[in-house]
């Protein structure tokens, strides 16, 4: 059996880490972002995305603005308000998504198609520009909006809305002869497809889903034929020599042994064909999976849990290829790369995918949005010196600070689903098994074969490595619990009533069968650690980055000053940890260094012979989590590592 999430409505999240940045979702963000659609953000982007709509609806008239797949921004954001609404229930934030909700049904078509760009800009190209044109993207969010919002408050107006659209899909798109045997240019219909069949039992859905992975990289790639029409012109320049792997078309998924392309796309279609690999007990499509999750964490992924190093198109390049000053590293990538692990480790019940889980959690998903949720990073560099953030230059998709909104606003919505969504991580749920993956503090119900086991887990994690776990009402035939093993505890134990409690362990959890009510202790350490990167990548080449537990820190120029590439740091010293009050409560490292010492340089000479000198400094780090909290500032997360002289 395939474990699955808890219930969002029984998870009640009361978590110092996490409180804060959960709360900050129904308190700031939704109401931000609304704004940000309705364009009322003063010297931001703007959205025109609810007007898109109105538009489309024959509410307002007017001529459509904004990227193809502008409409997907209102779908996350009603996502995250489904998730929201699920655990914390607020009548007037109802209220308005149930305008927004209206508003989209009456925008949809009466054959079921729901596409603003599409409606109101080009109707007669509906379905012609698979490659470019994102439609299927679109309605994939869309779906998983649907989905939301219906768990979410019992509504299944939005739903019936992507129903009709996704029936509309069925008939449209297949092997089939008289349907178009194309796929999406950007993959997320699928998660949608498939995320409809788990909630009506419609197995159409299901099969669509699987027809776009079996479909694409077959045969005559689709793009280039599309792209070959006489009357095609071209939506994004830089697909004037389409490359098929950016697409992942180049060949069938099940092939496929790298991870290549445009990394959200990528990561959404593996998330896919990982929910079909178990819907169809399909190993040779579980394989390739897990064959692709190797290549990625293992040879293209930085230590932030981020994926995507080529600024130019978004993408993978090569293995080892992690450069850390112009990497791209997209919010939603790691979102997505979170959602594929969560999908493996619900399959296989192995521990390792979600230490990956939790480091893209921890890093570039909380680093993709500052502490007071009105800005955001789309880009999450590993280094950044300001003054080379440059419009028209290699690094221009580089943001020293975060943005109020964006053109292309697919991160900010995408980061308030997942962290309005958080509960869903924290455990696994089997037939008589509960699985607790992530540390979070927390009251909830959860239904264990039946039974409604009442779990509270306290803890002060990342900070603090100790969890007080109770688990009451255990049904008397017994269940499994299993306590994930992080892959950097060290000393790691469970205790009951201040003795030792003997455990199984398997897949990287600590399992134990439980017949009665439990009071359990999970204690560990995870001291402050350095690490290295495999020599082949040559950005990392003599340099080291620290950790702590899950979090990856980082110099910021706020403690060390100006010109971090100066800095050598002492691995040999060890570290020393401190409480801070500074960024709201952070434990803040502290490890002696070296700084070239550059007043000893003219300067207006560029070069010149001679010894280099050097200070002593005391470096300071804070999580990378929350840089660019305190002004803008250089920034880097690898420090150059000093080596003694014998």
């Amino acid at each position: 059996m395939r474990l699955h999430s808890a219930d969002l409505k029984k998870i009640n999240i009361q978590d110092p880490f996490w409180s804060r940045h959960v709360d900050l979702v129904k308190d700031v963000i939704i109401p931000y972002q609304w704004d940000a659609m309705n364009d009322r953000i003063p010297d931001a982007e703007p959205s025109h995305c609810l007007e898109n709509f109105k538009i489309a609806a024959g509410r307002k008239t007017g001529e459509f603005y904004g990227a193809v797949f502008q409409d997907t921004d209102i779908a996350k954001w009603l996502e995250a308000v489904g998730f929201t609404l699920a655990s914390h229930k607020d009548e007037e934030l109802e209220q308005t998504a149930d305008q927004v909700i209206d508003l989209i049904a009456q925008a949809q078509q009466e054959d079921g198609y729901l596409d603003t760009y599409f409606i109101i800009k080009e109707p007669e190209n509906r379905w012609k520009y698979l490659c470019e044109g994102h439609e299927l993207y679109t309605a994939g969010h869309m779906m998983e909006a649907a989905v939301a919002y219906y768990q979410g408050t019992g509504k299944r107006k939005l739903l019936d809305v992507v129903l009709k659209l996704g029936d509309l899909i069925c008939d449209t798109f297949g092997f089939e002869e008289g349907k178009i045997q194309g796929y999406p240019g950007h993959q997320e219909v699928e998660i949608g497809l498939i995320k409809l069949y788990q909630v009506t039992g419609e197995r159409k859905y299901l099969e669509q889903a699987k027809y776009f992975i079996d479909a694409r990289g077959q045969g005559e790639n689709y793009f280039l034929k599309e792209m070959s029409r006489p009357d095609y012109k071209l939506i994004f320049p830089e697909f004037q020599r389409y490359d098929t792997k950016y697409s992942q078309s180049h060949i069938p998924a099940r092939e496929q042994k790298t991870a290549e392309g445009h990394a959200v796309r990528a990561v959404y279609m593996y998330c896919a064909m990982a929910d079909l690999a178990w819907e169809y007990q399909d190993r040779e499509l579980m394989e390739a999976c897990k064959t692709l999750w190797n290549n990625m964490v293992n040879r293209r992924m930085y230590i932030t849990g981020s994926i995507g190093s080529s600024g130019l198109l978004e993408r993978f390049t090569t293995d080892y290829d992690l450069p850390n000053d112009c990497n791209y590293s997209e919010s939603c990538a790691s979102i997505g790369l979170a959602l594929f692990g969560l999908r493996m480790a619900e399959i296989t019940r192995e521990a390792s995918y979600i230490d990956v889980v939790e480091r893209a959690l921890y890093n570039t998903v909380l680093a993709g949005i500052a502490l007071d949720g009105r800005s955001f990073f789309y880009v999450n560099p590993l280094e950044v010196w300001p003054d080379n953030c440059l419009d028209r230059t290699s690094k221009e998709h580089v943001k020293p600070i975060r943005q109020k909104w964006f053109g292309v606003a697919c991160c900010p919505p995408n980061i308030a689903r997942t962290l309005a969504s958080l509960g869903q991580y924290i455990y696994g749920v089997g037939e008589r098994e509960l699985y607790l993956n992530l540390f979070v503090s927390n009251e909830s119900l959860i239904d264990v074969g039946g039974h409604e086991v009442k779990v509270t887990c306290a803890t002060r994690f990342p900070y603090e490595y100790t969890c007080s776990l109770k688990l009451e009402q255990v049904p008397a035939e017994g269940m499994k619990l299993a306590v994930r093993i992080p892959d950097y505890a060290r000393e790691y134990q469970i205790q009951s009533k201040g003795g030792a409690v003997s455990y199984e362990k398997e897949k990287g959890y600590a399992c134990l069968t439980l017949t009665e009510d439990t009071e359990l202790e999970i204690l560990f350490k995870a001291p402050a650690r350095f690490l290295r990167a495999n020599p082949k990548v040559r950005a990392d080449c003599g340099k080291t980055a620290i950790m702590r537990g899950p979090l990856v820190y980082c110099l910021e120029e706020a403690d060390n000053g100006k010109n971090l590439s100066a800095l050598y740091v002492k691995t040999k010293e060890g570290i020393e940890e401190t409480w801070s009050d500074k960024l709201g409560g952070i434990v803040e490292l502290e490890i002696k260094g070296k700084r070239i010492q550059e007043q000893e340089w003219p300067q207006e000479v560029l070069y010149q012979e001679g010894e280099i000198h050097y200070e002593d400094v005391r470096l300071r780090a804070i999580p990378y989590a929350y840089w660019n909290n305190r002004g803008q500032g250089e920034m880097t997360v690898w420090i150059k590592e000093w080596i003694p002289s014998v």
